[in-house]
């Protein structure tokens, strides 16, 4: 089994979402031994932002792109290849002003590319990346699971439905800026969580 960590929190070592992920991670590695683990850390590494010149470049046919262009579209090719190749993913996604981190949103655009992980049909869209399971690790602040302000977990689940993972499970840590508490009952919370992930 290949495992895919996806981190996308700015605060690198002091980010609860990173430091949770990891344990999940670890988790599924000691539940199918002979697993491994890649982690693409979109904090200490940031993709380039959907522009202008990335759209040129991805819809300039591949034979007539420039060298830039070449290179701009291998970034985005290189998520691509690491999302095919995983059987399971693993995305920490901090709250950041009620959704997820400009630096998930970036992951989200590069991957998202018609007749590769997506296609268009007679019927409406269909997903190409199917049979992988999902987790997603919110942390939060405050309080929104189960309300109007919670935005992440439904936008998550439609845009992943939308590339065809359709298998996902959230895992919540919220209350975290709540006083200390509050903090480590929702750290106690989620760990009780992952330790019941198959």
């Amino acid at each position: 089994m290949k495992i895919l960590q996806i981190n996308s929190s700015v605060r690198s070592a002091n980010s609860h979402s990173n430091r949770l992920a990891a344990e999940l991670s670890a988790h599924l590695l000691a539940q199918h031994p002979g697993a491994t683990l890649q982690v693409r850390d979109l904090g200490a590494t940031p993709h380039p932002v959907l522009d202008e010149t990335a759209l040129q470049a991805l819809f300039t046919p591949a034979d007539q792109r420039t060298e830039a262009q070449q290179a701009r579209v291998a970034q985005d090719d290189a998520l691509i290849a690491e999302l095919q190749a995983a059987d399971s993913v693993v995305i920490g996604a901090p709250m950041y002003n009620f959704g997820i981190s400009a630096q998930l949103k970036n992951w989200i655009d590069a991957i998202s590319r018609a007749g590769v992980t997506f296609r268009y049909t007679a019927q409406g869209p269909e997903g190409l990346l199917t049979g992988k399971k999902v987790y997603v690790v919110l942390s939060r602040g405050g309080l929104y699971r189960n309300t109007p302000n919670d935005t992440q977990m439904p936008y998550l689940r439609a845009f992943l439905g939308f590339l065809g993972m359709n298998d996902v499970e959230f895992i919540y840590a919220e209350g975290l800026a709540m006083g200390p508490d509050s903090e480590a009952q929702a750290l106690s919370a989620a760990r009780a969580e992952i330790a019941q992930l198959n």
